[in-house]
């Protein structure tokens, strides 16, 4: 793109690109996904007549979306092979991505692993008219349906995802406070102080992808749960020294654990009524090359 820095379409997709990083990275959960989805749909934008185009920023989310659903289908035949648990990739996301409350829950991991429950077009519409407020119309070219049946499928995706959100917003600084707790009990190896800041039903999903280890099935019960992290980490104690820091991933509070300083895993957390119900620990290292730098998300 470097030689085209002064066309018209360069500067018209680099100046939307983080906008549709994000509309693709919240379709596909996977930030490599998302890159390759760009870069199709870059190839794509550079053949088309500007002249004919009314709205660059909307003709350019229906480009991606297309690539992203066409992704979309392809990535879930490979995710049934996926080895044990699959959870988003989590970003290290700038200040800004936080701020905005609506952005920040759309990337959530809970929210994310709830997107994986609809069907391809489903997510799409779900995301494109409640994360980016997309009219109706415009949905309906991107996906290639009708307005009417668009509406529907929105309606059938929002009932199916509210039934399975949190029922409360729950602030940043609430969810700081429950991640502190629980940071202090895991440095301490406290287990009933880990317990205390569980829910009595929490589901614990760890990712290792086959490269690392993890559960291979949801952990469910606050003891089942603590005693996993505990035991975990206590199979490495001795060996090595544990650190565990709190970060922004995905516009919400999370923590980084690091083995001996090298990085094993990004810890995020659902959080309601001051307990964590939904706790997602990613462990595979293809999944946490995008840490070492900001990524920024957006909605405009």
């Amino acid at each position: 793109m470097n030689d085209r820095a002064t066309d018209p379409a360069t500067e018209s997709f680099v100046a939307h690109r983080n906008l549709l990083f994000t509309v693709a990275y919240e379709m596909l959960g996977s930030a490599a996904d998302a890159e390759d989805v760009l870069q199709e749909t870059w190839l794509r934008w550079i053949k088309v007549d500007l002249e004919q185009v009314r709205d660059q920023r909307a003709y350019l989310i229906r480009i991606t979306t297309r690539q992203s659903l066409n992704r979309l289908r392809t990535v879930q035949r490979r995710r049934e092979a996926y080895v044990g648990a699959w959870l988003p990739e989590p970003l290290l996301t700038t200040p800004d991505v936080a701020e905005d409350v609506e952005l920040s829950e759309s990337l959530s991991m809970a929210l994310m692993l709830v997107l994986e429950t609809l069907s391809p077009t489903e997510r799409a519409v779900f995301v494109l008219r409640e994360a980016f407020g997309i009219g109706y119309d415009e949905i309906a070219a991107a996906v290639g349906k009708t307005p009417a049946a668009v509406r529907q499928i929105a309606h059938r995706a929002r009932r199916h995802v509210d039934a399975r959100r949190p029922r409360a917003a729950v602030s940043p600084s609430q969810t700081r406070a429950v991640l502190g707790a629980f940071r202090r009990a895991l440095e301490t190896r406290d287990l009933k102080g880990l317990i205390d800041t569980l829910a009595p039903d929490v589901v614990g999903i760890s990712d290792g992808g086959g490269l690392k280890q993890a559960s291979p099935r949801p952990v469910i019960g606050a003891e089942k749960v603590a005693r996993f992290i505990i035991g975990g980490l206590g199979r490495a104690e001795g060996l090595v020294t544990v650190t565990v820091d709190p970060t922004m991933v995905n516009g919400n509070p999370a923590l980084v654990l690091r083995i001996d300083g090298e990085l094993d895993g990004v810890l995020a957390v659902r959080v309601e009524q001051a307990r964590i119900t939904g706790l997602y620990y990613v462990r595979n290292p293809e999944k946490l090359t995008h840490l070492g730098s900001e990524t920024s998300l957006t909605r405009q």
